[in-house]
């Protein structure tokens, strides 16, 4: 498919296809800590669904995640594959939960077969060569940021559309994980959504030495989660 970057509906549509539920990346199987998180008691309703995802989520994404599909998207702009690497290698050294880890990694690396299909271009399979030769490994914020470049779109409309798509994966498994409906997962989504601008305009502000999040609680529950009797979610 052949994007026309000076037409905004080009970018547009295929941001839609590839941020949809439908598109196999299969991100519905994980929960990304937030099951052991609930098993835990820490999160057992809309009120708590909504904490975590403002306290814990949110300057997550604002101090990690985001930066690093800015690094990314700024990489793959410049054709810099060897750079893309580099920020691969570091997201690996950041993700210490091993279970979280090969989640990215798998969501990463199913995106990037598909994009391949879809849009294919030099920066992609320069990439997933490298990545077969062991030089990387396909982390799902590395892809992304290659995604959004690739489909020449803006990158404040990067940042918010993995933003919204991280806020709508944990709504969505938390929907099966406690007594939540629809309608209450669309208030929390709309009360984070409402602090989204500050924290995308926070994480344009992070520089490369600077990036980083560590949060205990979290990644303790994901170890947890890794060895736990019975599980709906792989991660």
């Amino acid at each position: 498919m052949s994007i026309d970057r000076t037409d905004p509906l080009g970018w547009l549509q295929a941001l839609l296809q590839t941020n949809d539920p439908l598109f196999p990346t299969g991100a519905y199987a994980h929960s990304l800590g937030l099951e052991e998180i609930v098993r835990l008691g820490i999160v057992q309703d809309e009120a708590g669904l909504l904490f975590f995802l403002k306290n814990q989520t949110m300057p997550a994404l604002e101090h990690l995640e985001l930066p690093f599909v800015r690094f990314g998207h700024e990489a793959a702009i410049g054709g810099d594959v060897e750079a893309l690497c580099g920020i691969d290698g570091e997201i690996s050294a950041l993700k210490i939960c091993r279970e979280l880890r090969e989640a990215s990694v798998q969501l990463g690396v199913r995106r990037l077969q598909m994009l391949l299909k879809l849009f294919p271009g030099d920066v992609l399979r320069l990439f997933e060569e490298k990545r077969a030769a062991g030089e990387a490994r396909g982390h799902h914020l590395t892809v992304y940021g290659m995604q959004v470049a690739v489909q020449g779109v803006p990158l404040d409309a990067v940042l918010m559309s993995y933003l919204y798509q991280s806020l709508a994966g944990q709504c969505s498994a938390a929907l099966k994980l406690i007594r939540i409906g629809q309608e209450g997962c669309q208030r929390v989504l709309k009360e984070c959504l409402d602090a989204a601008g500050g924290c995308v305009r926070g994480s344009m502000a992070v520089r490369r030495e600077d990036a980083g999040w560590f949060d205990p609680m979290l990644e303790i529950a994901a170890m947890r989660h890794e060895y736990a009797n019975e599980r709906l979610f792989i991660s």
